[in-house]
């Protein structure tokens, strides 16, 4: 098994970049600028965003050059991914493009010992390392490095698309948004069908100034011990989800109670089931995490094509042995609460408080034993389809990953399937893939 693993780190080695070029929008913008606001900024000592997709297809050099054309395209809306961070004369952040500016970043790379099968059957994230750019690249480094950089590797029989996003300007639902934009455009259509909403000062326009600058060597800091870290990908078929969202439902601690959704319970299957592989003690408090999508939440609402960051983290604790005593309703009911209490007022109060005194927190900041929720099986990743059919596989780069990290996606098939990315310590990783009730053997 370990002779495999390491055929398998080799092969994966053996990544050639060999061409690296620029993309630009095909028309003139002129300069545009567009401070970042309080959602924006305390992601600026995150790591770029990664994801990778993998599609079974021929004759790469042509999709290159079509996906490059279609770029140009995108980017005639979406350019501010082809701009820069920077600061106004005052401190504050903001994006700035300028037709001159470099443009989105595109790497082509050789990989050909490697089987699209293979990459779709990997449960872990480390070995697709050299198939996405910008590993352990902080995004505050988009002071001179491009905002989106996409790595295009010809496989034995496909093709991966690596992309690294700049956190600090977008969120998941805004880079699910290009993504299928930039589909859109490579499967034919002339124009993007909902081009994005850039005025991020509509959702909050209060200028905060930050002094920041990148430490010394910022690629040396990582995203923890990678030797005690271990990430892995549970697919979850519908039958699963549907059989656990019922069990979380069957014992609702009071008539009038609202109905689990099927987010709040898969996340407390979650919560419940790594806080036991953890052995924790009773006493021990373990928090729940989850960014939340603010779009609707914010007064007034903004449009779901709100292009920049309309997250924030909702965070609730309780001790592990009232959480494992317990059926998982109590669980799914404090998730429920911390959501549901979640609302304007809740998100005015917390920028107030933020901007009074900004704190650039980082992933890892997200509380004792916990487990954090990021992406959304909402995001019709499978969608993505640039002309030669869905992807065979949607992963996340190791960037952001840190002990109680969840990454959900659509299932592959299809459905209510979800895919869940789970990053643990090694040793609660091995007590959770040993554990039946958290597999749901159907």
């Amino acid at each position: 098994m370990a002779a495999e693993a390491g055929k398998k780190e080799e092969e994966m080695s053996k990544v050639k970049i060999t061409t690296k070029t620029h993309v630009k929008p095909g028309k003139t913008i002129g300069r545009k600028e567009c401070q970042l606001v309080t959602f924006d900024l305390p992601y600026l000592a995150f790591y770029y965003n990664q994801k990778l997709l993998f599609y079974k297809c021929g004759e790469f050099e042509d999709k290159v050059e079509k996906l490059k054309d279609g770029l140009r395209v995108v980017l005639e809306e979406f350019y501010q991914l082809g701009g820069k961070l920077g600061k106004d004369e005052e401190g504050v952040f903001r994006v700035e493009y300028d037709d001159d500016m470099g443009g989105v970043e595109v790497l082509e790379a050789i990989a050909e010992g490697i089987a699209v099968d293979e990459l779709a059957a990997d449960e872990g994230t480390s070995s697709l390392k050299d198939l996405i750019p910008y590993n352990g690249v902080l995004n505050l480094e988009g002071l001179h490095r491009p905002l989106l950089s996409v790595q295009l590797t010809k496989l034995k029989d496909g093709m991966a698309m690596g992309c690294a996003f700049n956190h600090a300007i977008l969120d998941g639902t805004s880079t699910w948004h290009f993504m299928s934009s930039w589909a859109q455009i490579c499967s034919g259509s002339n124009s993007v069908d909902v081009p994005p909403f850039l005025e991020r000062t509509k959702a909050r326009n209060t200028r905060v100034k930050l002094d920041l600058s990148l430490p010394p060597n910022p690629t040396a800091s990582s995203n923890g011990d990678a030797h005690q870290l271990r990430e892995k990908l549970f697919r979850f078929p519908e039958a699963a989800i549907d059989k656990i969202k019922s069990k979380v439902n069957s014992n609702p601690s009071s008539p009038a109670s609202k109905p689990f959704s099927t987010f709040q319970s898969l996340a407390v299957h979650i919560w419940q089931h790594v806080t036991r592989a953890r052995n924790l003690k009773p006493e021990d408090y373990t928090v729940f995490t989850v960014f939340a999508d603010c779009r609707k939440r914010v007064d007034p609402p903004m449009p779901e094509s709100y292009f920049g960051n309309l997250i924030q983290a909702i965070f609730t604790v309780t001790a592990a042995g009232l959480l494992l005593a317990n059926s998982l309703d109590f669980g799914a009911s404090v998730i429920q609460k911390a959501i549901e209490a979640h609302d304007g007022k809740a998100i005015e109060a917390r920028n107030k408080e933020w901007e009074a005194d900004p704190k650039i927190f980082e992933f890892k900041d997200a509380g004792i034993n916990c487990v954090a929720v990021g992406s959304s099986p909402r995001f019709k990743v499978y969608d993505v389809d640039f002309g030669w059919g869905k992807p065979e596989g949607v992963r996340s780069g190791s960037n952001n990953w840190f002990d109680g990290m969840v990454y959900l996606y659509q299932g592959k098939s299809g459905g209510r399937s979800i895919d869940v990315e789970i990053t643990l310590e090694a040793g609660a990783m091995e007590q959770l893939e040993k554990d039946e009730g958290f597999l749901m053997q159907l």
